[in-house]
């Protein structure tokens, strides 16, 4: 029987007004076990706030356009159905596709009730926010189909994908979840590193532990299969066109299959790092690379390895994975490290690092396996200038020399059980011509509302902002705000997924405190 929108739209009404975890699981869990095998990727990707069709070509006018229709009285779309709309508003292209688009949507908004009407729009917009992202909902479709959780999220981490495996398992059981490994060509969700104050407390929590230099470059995972070698961002797209360097590096190493996680960096003729955009210009490229090679050459460096010659290495602690990866790849493409060092050598080291043009260190505990798409503490971060990646909620129209781009930023830690964002304040500093230039064509694209001097956007732009500490404030819901912000830096490659969060924020303001 199809599942009707307006049993989805009263479960995420049921998740965003719960506070608890174990509550929100429990109503998606409900949820789950009435949807159809075939409607569990339609039902997975409208309660993580996407769509299984990914941007539909929709801007924000065309979006306000189409919900000017009053609601229907009664609820009668199914999620099949839809689906099948977004699917053809998708697949719209030509002369007039913007009308078509528009209207469209508006056909499917006019037989929407009030509330379908509100989850649809906000859908659209990117402005889901109901606290059923990062684990609750795996944890859910665990419990809807009565399997351990652990073995749920680490089959979503490797699969890259929580609705193939819901699937799987309300086809098959428990039993699919074997099926869910490693698998060469395939790529899997990177292990993050937590933040940590300074060097010397990251490498006493951790124990035993293993420094390396932080890079300023772009994270790449690489995979080989005999002669084929394809690259993919952090974000697990793939762009092999674009680093035929990596390609040839790997495509050398002896091993027949290979999985090598590490980051890509544009150096200058001494070794030090260019600018991360420097890098960037040449990452996010596919036309005129050999010319652009010529110019700006990119250096692959490995960190940790995932998989050689038909051996999964997850599991196994990162002293071993290292060991492996320095057999398996040619010194002058792994990163540098220091096993095992004293808290004065822990500190010369990162004296190092930040001297050769890094951002810092990472501090990694030997013992720790690796795990696949969590931000935990057996990997430490500790860079020179204390940083937050965070995402932009909305930008204010600039004035004087910056009349005509969008300049305020409006910045917000990602709030993990909400689903939304934590506003903790505003900058326009750190800025250069071009950084503007870039930052008000990215956020225009994003544009869901304005007014006379603010432009709203869906919250996708993660930017890494300095600052010099945090305070308390009564202005901001969160009651903190970041002192002396300024942006180091845009981070198109990181999604907003993975920005720093609330409880960051607040275990930083304590420390300092």
């Amino acid at each position: 029987m199809p599942t009707p929108l307006s049993a989805l739209v009263a479960a995420s009404r049921a998740v965003a007004e719960t506070p608890s975890r174990l509550g929100k699981i429990g109503h998606l869990a409900a949820l789950l076990t009435q949807v159809g095998a075939d409607e569990l990727p339609i039902a997975i990707a409208y309660l993580s706030g996407a769509t299984p069709q990914g941007r539909l070509g929709v801007g924000g006018a065309a979006i306000r356009q189409a919900r000017d229709v009053p609601p229907a009285h009664v609820a009668s779309l199914t999620l099949a159905e839809v689906d099948a709309v977004f699917a053809e508003v998708a697949a719209v292209a030509g002369s007039g596709s913007i009308r078509r688009r528009t209207e469209l949507l508006r056909q499917l908004l006019s037989r929407a009730t009030e509330h379908e009407q509100d989850f649809l729009v906000r859908l659209l917009f990117g402005e889901l926010r109901q606290g059923a992202l990062e684990g609750v909902l795996a944890d859910a479709v665990a419990r809807a189909a009565r399997v351990p959780a652990a073995r749920v999220r680490r089959a979503a981490m490797l699969a890259g994908d929580l609705a193939t495996v819901a699937t799987a398992i309300r086809i098959r059981g428990e039993a699919a979840l074997d099926a869910f490994g490693l698998r060469v060509l395939q790529p899997v969700q990177p292990m993050l590193a937590d933040a940590a104050a300074g060097v010397a407390d990251a490498v006493s929590s951790l124990g035993d532990a293993a420094l390396e230099y932080k890079l300023d470059g772009a994270r790449i995972q690489v995979h080989k299969a005999g002669d084929d070698v394809l690259v993919f961002s952090r974000a697990l797209r793939p762009v092999t066109p674009a680093v035929p360097e990596v390609v040839e590096a790997v495509r050398a190493m002896p091993a027949r299959t290979l999985i090598l996680d590490g980051e890509v960096l544009a150096l200058k003729p001494d070794g030090t790092p260019r600018a991360f955009q420097d890098t960037m210009r040449r990452f996010g490229r596919r036309l005129e690379v050999e010319a652009l090679r010529a110019e700006l050459p990119l250096t692959p460096v490995f960190f940790d390895v995932l998989h050689s010659d038909g051996e999964d290495l997850l599991d196994r602690p990162q002293r071993e994975r290292f060991e492996a990866l320095t057999s398996l790849v040619p010194a002058p493409l792994v990163i540098p490290h220091h096993l095992s060092p004293g808290p004065d050598e822990a500190a010369r080291f990162l004296d190092q690092a930040l001297a050769r043009g890094h951002e810092g260190v990472v501090a990694k505990a030997r013992d720790s396996a690796y795990a696949a798409g969590s931000r935990g503490s057996s990997w430490l971060k500790v860079k020179a200038v204390r940083t937050l990646d965070l995402v932009v909620l909305a930008v204010e129209w600039g004035s004087g020399r910056r009349q005509g781009w969008l300049s305020n930023l409006h910045l917000g830690a990602r709030d993990p059980v909400s689903g939304g964002f934590v506003m903790l304040g505003k900058t326009f500093k750190g800025l250069t011509d071009a950084m503007l230039a870039w930052q008000t064509q990215a956020l225009l694209a994003l544009e869901i509302a304005r007014d006379d001097f603010v432009v709203h956007v869906r919250p996708e732009l993660v930017v890494e902002i300095a600052f010099n500490d945090i305070q308390s404030s009564p202005h901001y819901p969160g009651g903190m705000a970041l002192r002396f912000a300024r942006v180091k830096r845009h981070r198109p490659d990181k999604p907003a997924t993975e920005a720093d969060t609330i409880e960051t924020v607040r275990r930083i303001y304590q420390e300092r405190a």
